[in-house]
């Protein structure tokens, strides 16, 4: 995978698991609180496609992951 791919496996896991531990209606559900986890990971998704950086991208190149196209 590149790191580009990674990143937006990253994303939307992380969007999917505090949606269930965040919405009252999921069987996992802990605290509304988590659907704040949710705005964190969509506000940073908007901010790198707004000015093409993305830290966790920057941190897997890094890491030795190979760049996407």
């Amino acid at each position: 995978m590149t790191s580009w791919q990674i990143v937006r496996v990253v994303a939307g896991t992380f969007i999917l698991l505090s949606l269930a531990l965040g919405v009252p209606q999921s069987p996992l559900f802990v605290s509304s609180y988590w659907l704040w986890f949710t705005v964190f990971v969509g506000a940073n998704l908007l901010q790198s496609g707004l000015t093409k950086w993305c830290l966790m991208e920057v941190i897997l190149r890094k890491l030795g992951v190979k760049a996407g196209n």
